[in-house]
């Protein structure tokens, strides 16, 4: 799985695990893995709008998030939680949606859309926002806890900040059930994109750690939750679209050959294969109101 469809927004996100010779010392490669210059990026916004962005809107339910919102998307990625939430703040809200790569957002239907890295700019309105929200984004960005005090800083008093983040290390597999050779090749190549993922510095177990980070930003109020889907056309489509989309980096790194990725393509086609994804990690906290 990985991580978010999200966008090449702040990333680069710690833990490489280079596989250089003894005595030498291998840097790792730079920039998003599931970049959004791809086709393939939309198919993962896709299926994963389709898993996910009924969680997401629940918890934007619970946050009070209602007409006359104002709300901050950061690392949007594609348009799903955009016009949810501008449907749901009406004309007399506003929704600001950012990433470093906007391309797959369309300015005008309801949001605002901006270019904007959380983890180096400040925040594009200081201390305004009644709700800020961001989905895997965070595992990738470099320095999570100056990009959480970027978002934390754009709250009003009384604001809630969302962060919703995968942990591929609490949950690697991607067959729960490991029954058969096609079901073991599954898990062995979910094992090498983490390898990637590792290598372009994600945290893979950056989820767990989310309701600590954000008492740490000093949020008061803060809880979680998590989800998991396992199983079904959203998990296999989008496994397929990310295997097609980080093929070549697959290859490059000799951590699979292309008669493998075939036939784990092949299988999912085939529905031979109950794929899962990561666990989802939601955590959320409040600006404490002043006073």
């Amino acid at each position: 799985m990985t991580s978010s469809p999200r966008s090449p927004h702040v990333d680069g996100r710690p833990d490489p695990t280079g596989t250089a010779a003894p005595g030498e010392e291998s840097a790792p490669a730079r920039g998003y893995l599931l970049d959004n210059a791809r086709a393939e990026a939309g198919e993962r916004f896709v299926w994963l709008a389709e898993l996910f962005d009924g969680v997401t809107r629940g918890h934007f339910d619970r946050l009070g998030v209602r007409a006359g919102s104002r709300c901050w998307e950061v690392g949007a990625g594609g348009p799903g939680i955009p016009e949810a939430l501008a449907a749901a703040v009406g004309p007399t809200g506003h929704v600001l949606a950012t990433d470093l790569d906007p391309s797959w957002l369309k300015s005008g239907d309801g949001y605002e859309v901006r270019q904007h890295d959380v983890a180096a700019d400040p925040p594009p309105e200081q201390g305004t926002f009644d709700l800020v929200h961001a989905r895997l984004v965070l595992v990738h960005v470099p320095d999570r806890a100056r990009a959480l005090a970027t978002m934390a800083a754009a709250l009003r008093p009384g604001g809630w900040l969302l962060v919703e983040d995968a942990d591929t290390a609490l949950q690697p597999l991607a067959c729960l059930d490991d029954s058969g050779p096609a079901q073991r090749r599954a898990n062995r190549l979910r094992d090498a994109v983490r390898e990637l993922l590792a290598r372009r510095g994600a945290d893979l177990r950056y989820g767990r750690t989310l309701p600590r980070a954000l008492r740490e930003a000093g949020l008061v109020d803060v809880a979680a939750t998590g989800t998991f889907p396992v199983g079904g056309p959203a998990c296999d489509r989008l496994e397929a679209a990310t295997f097609r989309h980080v093929r070549g980096e697959l290859l490059a790194a000799g951590l699979a050959d292309d008669a493998e990725i075939d036939a784990h393509l092949a299988a999912i086609h085939a529905g031979e294969l109950d794929l899962t994804l990561a666990p989802l990690i939601s955590a959320w906290g409040r600006r404490p109101a002043l006073g």
